[in-house]
């Protein structure tokens, strides 16, 4: 398939504290969240300064990619759109247009399937696509690379670095977890995004050399009555001090890609003191972020939709996900009526990037 551009998707985030408000109205736009809500999230957002790492995280993205397309081919512009702020996708779309790009590769900064990290991403391609009218690049979207060996290898390193980090006497009784967005049942159950991450998990863990694990999930907001993925990771390190168990705990954020609000809420801060207070050790794994293996399987994902010799790598029993989801891939779920409280102290904050 002849692709003349590479299209880098996201979520986005406010780069300043005049834009924290304008960015949540755009996440929250056609949502039922009070007034009072969205400015109680905001606090969140200028406790760091008004600004989400996100974005920075994408440009670093984007140069290390640039260099290895560079070096090892195909050598491709590379553009960046955001679903909720600047660069936007119908902005970035009329770039592309206007640079002449006819047909471009999406890479999605999510690497499972859901409606929130797949099918929504190109709904808001399309909306871009219809937004800039005729002559709107055609956009493909690669495919969910949970189990690609780059992802795990690079998973693995990370984890490795911070097991490696407590003392070796302490080191085969740390406590590993593993951290995901959580996800309302009513999504969870018309996709397979648990049925991957608990896959990844198993695919690192082996690679580590260890036997124990746990999955458990952060970020959960709407109203409680709602049911959403769980454990939480707060309960999940309360049970462990409960049980008496061993103090150190090591978190990977599995389910993320780069540290941006999400990890340096969630983790960095209410898992931080908690464990503060329970007196457990924490060591918090670093997301993929740019390691080389990670910007390597990029290109590979590129390369495999370029020429159907390449080869589609994946590990596990589940294998690689199809380049066009079927039609009724990752459902929307029905939202609830209102969204008026959260679960967990930050809820709604937790879910912004």
């Amino acid at each position: 398939m002849k692709y003349d551009a590479i299209l880098i998707t996201s979520f986005g985030g406010p780069e300043s504290s005049a834009d924290v408000l304008p960015f949540l109205e755009n996440v929250l736009r056609g949502k039922n969240v009070p007034q009072e809500r969205m400015l109680e999230v905001a606090e969140h957002y200028y406790h760091f300064g008004g600004k989400s790492p996100i974005n920075d995280q994408n440009r670093q993205l984007i140069a290390a990619l640039e260099k290895e397309l560079a070096q090892h081919g195909p050598r491709l512009p590379i553009y960046w759109g955001n679903r909720n702020w600047h660069p936007l996708l119908p902005d970035t779309l009329r770039k592309m247009q206007a640079d002449g790009v006819r047909r471009a590769l999406a890479f999605v900064t999510s690497a499972y399937s859901s409606y929130s990290s797949c099918r929504q991403y190109r709904e808001d391609i399309a909306r871009a696509q219809q937004s800039v009218g005729e002559g709107a690049p055609s956009v493909d979207k690669i495919r969910a690379f949970h189990n690609h060996p780059g992802f795990i290898e690079a998973v693995t390193d990370r984890v490795k670095d911070s097991l490696e980090s407590i003392p070796q006497d302490r080191r085969e009784t740390a406590h590993l977890i593993y951290t995901a967005h959580s996800i309302p049942m009513a999504m969870a159950q018309s996709c397979d995004y648990e049925l991957q991450l608990r896959e990844t998990c198993r695919l690192v863990t082996a690679n580590l050399g260890r036997q124990e694990w746990r999955l458990v999930y952060q970020s959960r907001s709407g109203p409680p009555s709602q049911p959403w993925l769980e454990p939480d990771v707060l309960t999940c390190l309360r049970e462990i001090k409960a049980r008496g168990c061993n103090a150190d705990v090591v978190i990977s954020p599995i389910g993320f890609v780069s540290d941006h609000m999400e990890i340096l809420f969630d983790l960095d801060t209410e898992a931080a003191e908690l464990c503060a207070e329970l007196g457990l050790h924490m060591v918090r794994a670093g997301t993929v972020g740019t390691h080389p293996r990670f910007i390597k399987m990029i290109r590979e994902l590129i390369c495999e939709r370029m020429d159907d010799n390449y080869g589609r790598a994946a590990l596990g029993v589940l294998g690689p996900r199809p380049d066009v989801c079927p039609a009724d891939c990752c459902p929307m779920p029905k939202r609830p009526e209102a969204r008026t409280t959260t679960h967990g102290g930050s809820g709604l904050a937790r879910r912004l990037s």
